[in-house]
């Protein structure tokens, strides 16, 4: 069985840097992304047309590079969870968490007893196959797999200190457009009711010992998070990188032009 990296980091007092993937699933580049050197891969199921079979492959591409795998499941029921948590996934991240009730119905959903109810398997890929002790393989699992998540609604942020301190729940994630447009001031994310959101959940992680996190689209985003307290920050979206390569791909060579004297010689000919 395998140590997740983005906990050993976390309890070190780290923070770890994560690329997003959903349009391009083919495991080299879950690879490419360990060897580069980031930390966890956030797959999105929630946004993108996946199914589960990308994760297997996906997670095995992880595991060879040391790089840990975060799904944001579909919100389907106990079977999201588990199936991405048996298939290789180190922690999965749960999109629009609005109370303490379903924070709490998460951790029972993704953690072995005494912390939850998690169904028994054991022949999965984060069990080694069946090749582990049954007892040890449960209680690795509640130590080394991660439970994010989601802040992005209005309703969650006035509990928040109650999601927070919820046991078995690692980390919150700050979902800064949903949260503007819950409070209706859609895109604003430098409002002050939504920076006022995003220290309220900064505090209440403080308060529990846990980590929060948020999306960054530059460094500077990032080391602003980091200076607030946050410990996971985006690093790229493969969607964006692909959208902005091939609008300046296509601005570059917008620019190339027919010579007038090349018409001129293919006339003669």
């Amino acid at each position: 069985m395998i140590k997740s990296r983005l906990l050993q980091k976390l309890r070190s007092g780290d923070f770890v840097r994560v690329p997003v993937i959903g349009r391009v699933t083919d495991p080299w580049l879950a690879e490419l992304l360990g060897r580069l050197g980031f930390d966890v891969i956030w797959l999105d199921m929630e946004h993108r047309p996946l199914s589960y079979d990308v994760i297997d492959p996906i997670s095995l591409a992880c595991r060879s590079t040391g790089i840990d795998l975060m799904v944001r499941i579909l919100k389907t029921g106990y079977s999201s969870p588990m199936r991405v948590l048996e298939f290789g996934a180190n922690g999965i991240m749960v999109p629009h968490c609005r109370s303490v009730e379903e924070a709490r119905q998460w951790v029972e959903w993704t953690r072995f007893p005494p912390l939850g109810k998690r169904g028994f398997d054991g022949a999965g890929a984060d069990a080694d196959y069946m090749l582990v002790n049954p007892l040890d393989y449960m209680k690795h699992a509640n130590h080394e797999t991660f439970l994010a998540l989601q802040i992005e609604d209005r309703e969650a942020v006035d509990s928040v200190e109650e999601i927070a301190a919820v046991e078995g729940v690692d980390l919150l994630f700050v979902g800064p457009a949903d949260l503007t447009i819950s409070y209706g001031v859609a895109m604003q994310f430098d409002h002050p009711i939504v920076q006022q959101a995003i220290d309220r959940i900064a505090s209440s992680v403080a308060k529990t010992g846990k980590w929060w996190g948020i999306p960054t689209g530059t460094p500077e985003d990032a080391q602003m998070a980091l200076n607030k307290g946050a410990r996971m920050v985006t690093c790229a979206v493969d969607h964006v990188l692909l959208v902005h390569g091939f609008q300046n791909a296509q601005r570059e060579f917008s620019q190339v032009k027919i010579e007038e004297n090349s018409q001129i010689r293919r006339s003669k000919e």
